[in-house]
């Protein structure tokens, strides 16, 4: 029997390369089974790699799941294994802004180009999905999800999409929220319009810019103007000014006091 072609379950810590297509027969692993492109798991954590590495082996896929301590591990023997199609970077507990866990993930994107390189990771804290995406991964996994649910999400990541957990989406939209309560700390005090209008003058920009960029009559806006001069009980455009300005900071000083701490 070629013991090449049966799973190696004495496995070693340079690597486990686990057939996942595998016969009832004495042969072992079928040649025309063997997948045609591989998943290779980079973790210097040996059990916890070949742990994850014969999970994924007994899901259905079409890749061959190799794991490895490092990347330079598998340069060693990456002409035994059919070509590859992602890396799953397991880093576990530690923070992907990390000089050490940053710049693999900048390194390995940069070396492996059109190939996707996957965070997994514990945390699913925004901050840190964003910045993984940001140094150049095309999809962070926590490690909340299901085997199952995390092939999917490999298989996503190789058809050319990015994967980022649901929860991101929640949190961008509470900053997003957050941020145009910030940007107009002063909306109870003006209309929408003059809202628009106090941000210009703020700027310092003439009523003929304002008029332009608001797509209004320049008419219109000296009545804006008027009207918010009478408000902040002003009587020129410069102390309306100083005086929008002083409001303004007094508005997000305000509102950064009132603010519930997450």
């Amino acid at each position: 029997m070629n013991s090449a072609l049966v799973p190696n379950l004495d496995l070693r810590q340079e690597n486990v390369a686990l057939p996942l297509k595998v016969e009832n027969s004495s042969t072992g692993l079928s040649l025309q089974s063997r997948p045609k492109h591989s998943l290779v798991i980079l973790d210097n954590r040996e059990l916890d790699r070949q742990c994850l590495a014969q999970c994924m082996a007994a899901y259905k896929t079409d890749l061959l799941i190799l794991a490895f301590g490092s990347v330079e591990e598998w340069k060693q023997k990456c002409d035994e294994y059919p070509p590859l199609s992602a890396i799953l970077l397991n880093i576990g507990g530690k923070k992907i802004d990390e000089p050490a866990v940053s710049g693999q993930i900048r390194s390995l994107a940069a070396e492996f180009g059109t190939i996707p390189v996957i965070i997994l990771a514990d945390s699913d804290d925004f901050g840190q999905i964003v910045r993984a995406i940001e140094y150049g991964a095309k999809g962070y996994i926590p490690a909340s999800v299901s085997i199952s649910v995390c092939m999917e999400l490999i298989a996503l990541s190789v058809a050319g999409g990015v994967f980022v957990p649901a929860s991101t989406l929640f949190a961008m939209r509470h900053l997003l929220e957050s941020s145009n309560t910030t940007a107009r700390p002063l909306a109870g005090i003006f209309t929408d319009r003059q809202a628009e209008v106090v941000e210009a003058l703020r700027r310092g920009k003439a009523n003929k810019i304002i008029a332009y960029e608001l797509n209004l009559r320049e008419s219109t806006v000296k009545v804006h103007v008027r009207n918010i001069m009478k408000k902040v009980k002003a009587t020129n455009r410069t102390e309306v000014v100083f005086k929008l300005n002083d409001l303004f900071q007094n508005s997000i000083s305000g509102f950064s006091a009132n603010k519930t701490p997450c």
